[in-house]
């Protein structure tokens, strides 16, 4: 008796406009028709050539990062080489100083220590141009614009005369190795009073 309610119980407004629905679309819908078998090889053959040409598009992407790869360790092979030549060049400029400006060009009063002066320098000269050749470059000097990104500021100190913001004192050079910094300029910097 109470599926027979149900059974006989009025369908509700939005079933009926539902059904309704439905049917005009079935009855106005033409029937769908299958592809030909040349629409369906040709489907295909589009899917396929994009995926063909996704999968070419990634290989040579690939093909780049590694290039790069490979060149970026190429460049930076001898970063730990470098690194340990910076003392021997550091050492021999310190050398350089320690000579007197006047006993570096007497050769009568001091042949021998002009003599060595002048190796020494040569030897200097001889690394950093091996150094630039492979890409390491020094860099810091007086007067250059200070930037934190290449030096290390020591301390800074008044200097009428020199721009404030700039290099007063190099205390130790730096490298930069292929527009890298190896190792920052140790310096002074001029500030304002």
């Amino acid at each position: 008796t109470r599926n027979q309610k149900k059974e006989e119980a009025p369908p509700k407004e939005g079933d009926v406009a539902a059904e309704e629905a439905t049917e005009e679309a079935a009855t106005e819908a033409p029937p769908a028709e299958e592809p030909s078998k040349e629409e369906q090889l040709e489907a295909q053959v589009k899917e396929l050539k994009d995926h063909l040409m996704r999968s070419l598009a990634e290989a040579e992407n690939t093909r780049k990062i590694a290039s790069r790869d490979v060149e970026s360790a190429r460049q930076f092979a001898i970063k730990s080489f470098a690194k340990s030549l910076l003392d021997v060049s550091d050492n021999l400029t310190r050398a350089m100083e320690a000579v007197p400006e006047e006993a570096r060009t007497d050769k009568e009063g001091n042949p021998i220590l002009t003599t060595l002066y002048e190796g020494i320098e040569m030897t200097d000269k001889g690394l950093l141009k091996a150094f630039e050749s492979n890409g390491l470059v020094k860099y810091g000097v007086p007067g250059e614009e200070f930037d934190p990104n290449k030096h290390d500021a020591l301390y800074e100190y008044a200097d009428k005369e020199k721009t404030p913001g700039t290099i007063g004192q190099v205390m130790k050079p730096g490298f930069m190795l292929h527009k890298r910094v190896l190792r920052p300029a140790e310096v002074g910097v001029v500030k304002a009073e």
